[in-house]
Protein backbone atom coordinates (compact mmCIF):
# COMPACT_ATOMS: atom_id res chain seq x y z
CA UNK A 1 0.00 0.00 0.00
CA UNK A 2 2.86 2.75 0.67
CA UNK A 3 4.48 1.73 -2.12
CA UNK A 4 1.15 2.19 -4.45
CA UNK A 5 0.81 5.39 -2.37
CA UNK A 6 4.29 6.88 -3.20
CA UNK A 7 3.84 5.84 -7.13
CA UNK A 8 0.23 7.84 -7.05
CA UNK A 9 1.76 11.12 -5.19
CA UNK A 10 5.35 11.10 -6.96
CA UNK A 11 5.92 14.43 -8.50
CA UNK A 12 6.04 13.15 -12.13
CA UNK A 13 2.51 11.39 -11.81
CA UNK A 14 1.67 14.66 -10.20
CA UNK A 15 2.73 16.01 -13.57
CA UNK A 16 1.32 13.74 -15.73
CA UNK A 17 -1.90 14.44 -14.28
CA UNK A 18 -1.66 18.30 -14.18
CA UNK A 19 -0.45 17.81 -17.87
CA UNK A 20 -4.09 15.75 -18.78
CA UNK A 21 -5.95 18.25 -16.65
CA UNK A 22 -4.30 21.25 -19.04
CA UNK A 23 -5.09 19.43 -21.88
CA UNK A 24 -8.79 18.91 -21.24
CA UNK A 25 -8.88 22.25 -20.51
CA UNK A 26 -6.96 23.35 -23.77
CA UNK A 27 -9.43 21.18 -26.01
CA UNK A 28 -12.47 22.90 -24.46
CA UNK A 29 -11.55 26.25 -25.37
CA UNK A 30 -10.32 25.80 -28.75
CA UNK A 31 -13.77 23.72 -29.03
CA UNK A 32 -15.83 26.75 -28.62
CA UNK A 33 -13.75 29.52 -29.45
CA UNK A 34 -11.44 28.35 -32.56
CA UNK A 35 -11.92 29.75 -36.07
CA UNK A 36 -13.04 33.58 -37.57
CA UNK A 37 -16.08 34.63 -36.63
CA UNK A 38 -18.20 34.97 -39.67
CA UNK A 39 -19.10 38.06 -41.57
CA UNK A 40 -22.56 38.50 -43.20
CA UNK A 41 -22.37 39.30 -46.21
CA UNK A 42 -22.62 43.42 -47.51
CA UNK A 43 -23.13 44.92 -50.46
CA UNK A 44 -20.55 47.39 -52.31
CA UNK A 45 -21.14 50.25 -55.11
CA UNK A 46 -18.91 50.88 -57.74
CA UNK A 47 -17.63 53.12 -60.08
CA UNK A 48 -14.73 51.75 -62.34
CA UNK A 49 -13.33 53.52 -64.99
CA UNK A 50 -10.45 52.48 -67.60
CA UNK A 51 -7.43 54.54 -69.05
CA UNK A 52 -8.80 57.02 -71.45
CA UNK A 53 -6.95 56.10 -75.47
CA UNK A 54 -3.58 58.22 -76.76
CA UNK A 55 -4.29 60.38 -79.62
CA UNK A 56 -2.86 60.09 -83.26
CA UNK A 57 -0.70 61.68 -84.94
CA UNK A 58 -0.96 64.92 -87.33
CA UNK A 59 -4.48 65.99 -87.81
CA UNK A 60 -5.86 63.43 -85.82
CA UNK A 61 -8.52 62.33 -83.78
CA UNK A 62 -8.88 62.36 -80.10
CA UNK A 63 -8.55 59.15 -77.80
CA UNK A 64 -11.89 57.55 -76.98
CA UNK A 65 -12.66 57.61 -73.37
CA UNK A 66 -12.12 54.74 -70.81
CA UNK A 67 -15.52 52.58 -70.23
CA UNK A 68 -17.41 53.98 -66.95
CA UNK A 69 -19.53 51.01 -65.31
CA UNK A 70 -21.30 52.88 -61.75
CA UNK A 71 -23.82 51.01 -59.38
CA UNK A 72 -24.43 54.11 -57.11
CA UNK A 73 -27.70 55.55 -56.39
CA UNK A 74 -29.24 54.77 -59.26
CA UNK A 75 -26.29 56.92 -61.67
CA UNK A 76 -25.98 55.72 -65.13
CA UNK A 77 -23.65 53.89 -66.61
CA UNK A 78 -21.27 55.34 -69.96
CA UNK A 79 -22.69 54.50 -73.59
CA UNK A 80 -26.88 55.55 -71.61
CA UNK A 81 -26.72 52.14 -69.90
CA UNK A 82 -28.75 52.14 -66.57
CA UNK A 83 -26.87 51.65 -63.07
CA UNK A 84 -25.69 48.39 -62.50
CA UNK A 85 -26.43 46.16 -59.34
CA UNK A 86 -24.22 46.22 -56.54
CA UNK A 87 -21.58 43.83 -55.88
CA UNK A 88 -22.24 41.36 -52.50
CA UNK A 89 -18.81 40.72 -50.52
CA UNK A 90 -18.14 37.70 -48.51
CA UNK A 91 -15.81 38.72 -45.72
CA UNK A 92 -12.50 37.56 -45.69
CA UNK A 93 -12.72 37.03 -48.95
CA UNK A 94 -9.56 39.21 -50.89
CA UNK A 95 -10.74 41.15 -54.24
CA UNK A 96 -7.93 42.58 -55.88
CA UNK A 97 -8.73 46.30 -57.92
CA UNK A 98 -6.70 46.75 -61.25
CA UNK A 99 -6.63 50.64 -62.64
CA UNK A 100 -5.59 50.79 -65.89
CA UNK A 101 -3.50 53.42 -67.04
CA UNK A 102 -3.82 55.61 -70.23
CA UNK A 103 -2.40 54.94 -73.50
CA UNK A 104 0.76 56.80 -75.27
CA UNK A 105 0.25 59.25 -78.01
CA UNK A 106 0.83 59.02 -81.38
CA UNK A 107 4.51 60.25 -81.91
CA UNK A 108 4.66 59.90 -85.62
CA UNK A 109 5.58 56.67 -87.58
CA UNK A 110 3.09 54.76 -85.01
CA UNK A 111 -0.49 54.41 -83.90
CA UNK A 112 -1.08 55.79 -80.59
CA UNK A 113 -2.10 53.37 -78.09
CA UNK A 114 -5.69 52.43 -76.33
CA UNK A 115 -5.69 52.71 -73.04
CA UNK A 116 -5.64 50.10 -70.06
CA UNK A 117 -8.26 47.97 -68.57
CA UNK A 118 -9.93 48.74 -65.14
CA UNK A 119 -11.55 46.14 -62.79
CA UNK A 120 -12.78 44.67 -59.55
CA UNK A 121 -12.40 40.65 -59.86
CA UNK A 122 -12.64 38.10 -56.71
CA UNK A 123 -13.58 34.23 -56.33
CA UNK A 124 -17.00 34.83 -55.46
CA UNK A 125 -18.85 37.43 -58.00
CA UNK A 126 -18.68 38.15 -61.35
CA UNK A 127 -15.76 40.66 -62.37
CA UNK A 128 -16.31 44.28 -63.38
CA UNK A 129 -14.11 44.61 -65.99
CA UNK A 130 -14.62 48.12 -67.78
CA UNK A 131 -12.95 48.55 -71.28
CA UNK A 132 -9.90 50.58 -72.31
CA UNK A 133 -10.89 53.35 -74.04
CA UNK A 134 -9.77 53.24 -77.75
CA UNK A 135 -7.12 55.76 -79.69
CA UNK A 136 -7.64 58.50 -82.05
CA UNK A 137 -6.31 57.63 -85.64
CA UNK A 138 -3.79 58.91 -87.37
CA UNK A 139 0.00 58.63 -87.70
CA UNK A 140 2.60 59.59 -90.68
CA UNK A 141 3.90 55.85 -91.74
CA UNK A 142 1.24 52.95 -90.74
CA UNK A 143 -1.55 54.28 -92.51
CA UNK A 144 -4.27 54.34 -89.51
CA UNK A 145 -6.49 56.37 -90.21
CA UNK A 146 -9.29 55.11 -88.35
CA UNK A 147 -10.39 55.59 -84.10
CA UNK A 148 -10.08 52.42 -82.65
CA UNK A 149 -12.80 50.81 -80.56
CA UNK A 150 -12.79 50.44 -76.73
CA UNK A 151 -14.55 51.41 -74.29
CA UNK A 152 -15.34 54.81 -75.91
CA UNK A 153 -14.34 55.21 -79.55
CA UNK A 154 -11.25 56.60 -80.88
CA UNK A 155 -11.94 59.92 -83.44
CA UNK A 156 -10.85 59.50 -87.10
CA UNK A 157 -8.44 61.35 -88.75
CA UNK A 158 -9.33 64.11 -90.92
CA UNK A 159 -7.41 64.09 -93.78
CA UNK A 160 -8.82 65.23 -97.66
CA UNK A 161 -7.14 62.40 -99.08
CA UNK A 162 -8.93 59.62 -96.86
CA UNK A 163 -9.98 60.77 -93.34
CA UNK A 164 -10.95 58.19 -90.76
CA UNK A 165 -14.38 56.78 -89.44
CA UNK A 166 -14.56 56.96 -85.79
CA UNK A 167 -14.11 53.86 -83.31
CA UNK A 168 -16.99 51.72 -81.66
CA UNK A 169 -17.82 52.25 -78.18
CA UNK A 170 -19.18 49.38 -75.43
CA UNK A 171 -22.42 49.01 -74.86
CA UNK A 172 -23.14 50.26 -71.57
CA UNK A 173 -19.55 51.58 -71.43
CA UNK A 174 -19.19 54.34 -73.54
CA UNK A 175 -20.04 56.09 -77.21
CA UNK A 176 -18.29 56.10 -80.53
CA UNK A 177 -16.17 58.39 -81.39
CA UNK A 178 -16.78 60.76 -84.47
CA UNK A 179 -15.07 60.25 -88.40
CA UNK A 180 -12.34 62.81 -89.47
CA UNK A 181 -13.51 65.37 -92.26
CA UNK A 182 -12.27 65.02 -95.92
CA UNK A 183 -13.54 68.73 -97.13
CA UNK A 184 -11.49 70.81 -94.25
CA UNK A 185 -9.37 68.18 -92.00
CA UNK A 186 -11.14 68.73 -89.22
CA UNK A 187 -10.48 65.10 -87.21
CA UNK A 188 -13.14 63.54 -85.10
CA UNK A 189 -13.93 64.01 -81.21
CA UNK A 190 -13.23 61.22 -79.21
CA UNK A 191 -16.07 59.55 -77.34
CA UNK A 192 -17.01 59.79 -74.02
CA UNK A 193 -19.01 58.06 -71.69
CA UNK A 194 -22.01 60.50 -71.81
CA UNK A 195 -22.14 61.46 -75.44
CA UNK A 196 -20.56 60.20 -78.98
CA UNK A 197 -17.43 62.44 -80.17
CA UNK A 198 -18.66 65.86 -82.20
CA UNK A 199 -21.83 65.89 -80.80
CA UNK A 200 -21.61 69.67 -79.18
CA UNK A 201 -19.86 70.76 -81.99
CA UNK A 202 -16.86 69.60 -85.02
CA UNK A 203 -13.99 68.24 -83.41
CA UNK A 204 -15.50 68.01 -79.44
CA UNK A 205 -14.81 65.18 -77.26
CA UNK A 206 -17.57 63.88 -76.20
CA UNK A 207 -18.71 65.08 -72.37
CA UNK A 208 -18.40 62.33 -69.56
CA UNK A 209 -20.45 61.59 -66.39
CA UNK A 210 -21.49 62.73 -62.92
CA UNK A 211 -21.46 60.87 -59.88
CA UNK A 212 -21.36 61.63 -56.10
CA UNK A 213 -19.92 58.34 -55.00
CA UNK A 214 -17.83 59.94 -53.02
CA UNK A 215 -19.81 62.07 -51.63
CA UNK A 216 -19.80 65.08 -53.29
CA UNK A 217 -20.25 65.51 -57.79
CA UNK A 218 -17.48 64.39 -59.86
CA UNK A 219 -17.82 64.64 -63.80
CA UNK A 220 -15.49 61.70 -65.32
CA UNK A 221 -14.98 59.73 -68.28
CA UNK A 222 -14.48 63.00 -71.21
CA UNK A 223 -13.35 62.40 -75.11
CA UNK A 224 -10.50 63.91 -75.93
CA UNK A 225 -10.54 66.66 -78.87
CA UNK A 226 -9.33 66.23 -82.24
CA UNK A 227 -7.57 68.76 -84.33
CA UNK A 228 -9.00 71.58 -85.75
CA UNK A 229 -8.56 73.26 -88.60
CA UNK A 230 -8.91 77.19 -87.01
CA UNK A 231 -7.44 79.29 -84.60
CA UNK A 232 -9.56 76.60 -82.43
CA UNK A 233 -11.21 76.83 -79.01
CA UNK A 234 -11.49 74.40 -75.85
CA UNK A 235 -12.85 71.47 -77.80
CA UNK A 236 -12.33 69.20 -74.39
CA UNK A 237 -15.56 66.68 -73.61
CA UNK A 238 -15.92 67.23 -69.98
CA UNK A 239 -14.45 65.09 -67.69
CA UNK A 240 -11.04 65.00 -68.30
CA UNK A 241 -11.08 64.91 -72.06
CA UNK A 242 -7.82 66.28 -72.97
CA UNK A 243 -7.49 69.23 -76.20
CA UNK A 244 -6.64 69.08 -79.46
CA UNK A 245 -4.31 71.37 -81.43
CA UNK A 246 -5.50 73.97 -83.91
CA UNK A 247 -3.95 75.53 -86.99
CA UNK A 248 -2.99 78.57 -85.07
CA UNK A 249 -0.44 76.43 -82.86
CA UNK A 250 0.42 74.33 -85.40
CA UNK A 251 4.32 74.98 -84.84
CA UNK A 252 4.24 74.88 -81.08
CA UNK A 253 3.19 71.12 -80.16
CA UNK A 254 3.66 71.42 -76.83
CA UNK A 255 1.02 73.68 -75.79
CA UNK A 256 -0.78 72.85 -78.36
CA UNK A 257 -2.51 69.58 -77.36
CA UNK A 258 -3.18 68.09 -73.57
CA UNK A 259 -3.25 64.73 -72.07
CA UNK A 260 -6.55 63.23 -70.73
CA UNK A 261 -7.00 64.28 -66.66
CA UNK A 262 -5.53 61.71 -64.22
CA UNK A 263 -7.72 59.14 -62.70
CA UNK A 264 -10.87 60.47 -65.13
CA UNK A 265 -10.41 57.79 -67.84
CA UNK A 266 -10.49 60.66 -69.87
CA UNK A 267 -8.83 60.51 -74.16
CA UNK A 268 -6.06 62.27 -75.27
CA UNK A 269 -6.32 65.52 -77.36
CA UNK A 270 -5.43 65.37 -81.03
CA UNK A 271 -2.10 66.46 -82.53
CA UNK A 272 -2.04 69.50 -85.40
CA UNK A 273 -1.46 68.94 -88.76
CA UNK A 274 2.96 70.30 -89.11
CA UNK A 275 5.26 71.07 -86.40
CA UNK A 276 5.36 67.83 -84.52
CA UNK A 277 1.70 66.88 -84.81
CA UNK A 278 2.43 64.30 -81.67
CA UNK A 279 -0.95 62.94 -80.38
CA UNK A 280 -1.35 63.52 -76.42
CA UNK A 281 -1.44 60.76 -73.83
CA UNK A 282 -4.84 59.20 -72.14
CA UNK A 283 -5.97 59.89 -68.72
CA UNK A 284 -5.40 56.89 -65.82
CA UNK A 285 -8.44 55.31 -64.98
CA UNK A 286 -9.82 54.99 -61.54
CA UNK A 287 -11.93 52.27 -58.97
CA UNK A 288 -14.06 53.51 -56.22
CA UNK A 289 -15.77 50.75 -53.78
CA UNK A 290 -18.15 52.21 -51.11
CA UNK A 291 -19.37 49.94 -48.64
CA UNK A 292 -21.41 50.19 -45.53
CA UNK A 293 -18.95 51.77 -42.37
CA UNK A 294 -20.27 48.59 -39.84
CA UNK A 295 -19.19 46.01 -42.58
CA UNK A 296 -15.54 47.97 -43.60
CA UNK A 297 -12.84 45.60 -42.96
CA UNK A 298 -10.03 48.39 -42.99
CA UNK A 299 -7.80 45.83 -44.63
CA UNK A 300 -6.43 47.10 -48.35
CA UNK A 301 -3.44 47.56 -50.58
CA UNK A 302 -2.57 49.86 -52.95
CA UNK A 303 -2.87 52.76 -50.48
CA UNK A 304 -6.66 54.38 -51.99
CA UNK A 305 -7.89 57.19 -49.98
CA UNK A 306 -10.42 56.19 -47.25
CA UNK A 307 -13.49 58.64 -46.35
CA UNK A 308 -16.44 58.56 -44.94
CA UNK A 309 -19.82 59.77 -46.25
CA UNK A 310 -23.00 59.45 -43.85
CA UNK A 311 -23.10 55.54 -42.99
CA UNK A 312 -20.60 54.59 -45.76
CA UNK A 313 -17.26 53.90 -46.35
CA UNK A 314 -15.10 55.13 -49.78
CA UNK A 315 -12.17 53.88 -51.06
CA UNK A 316 -10.61 55.58 -54.25
CA UNK A 317 -7.91 53.65 -55.52
CA UNK A 318 -5.58 55.49 -58.40
CA UNK A 319 -3.33 52.56 -58.51
CA UNK A 320 -3.62 49.07 -58.38
CA UNK A 321 -4.30 46.99 -54.92
CA UNK A 322 -6.85 45.06 -53.10
CA UNK A 323 -9.45 44.87 -50.67
CA UNK A 324 -10.39 42.13 -48.07
CA UNK A 325 -13.56 42.02 -47.37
Amino acid sequence: MRDLKNKLTSGKNLNNIKSTRGKMFGYQVLGFGGGAIPKDPYAADFLVIAGGGGAGYSRSGGGGAGGYRNSYNSETSGGGGSSESALTLIGNTVYTITVGGGGGGSGGDFTADSGNNSSITGSDITDVVSIAGGYGGGSSQDPVNDGADGGSGGGGRGLASGAGDGGSGTSNQGFAGKAGGITNDNAGGGGGAGEVGDADALTFGGDGLASSITGSSVVRGGGGGGYQNSAGTDNTGAGGGGKGANAWQSYDPNISQTAGGANTGGGGGGGSKSGGGFGASGGSGVVILRVPTASYSNSTTGSPTVSTSGDDTIMVFTGSGSYKG
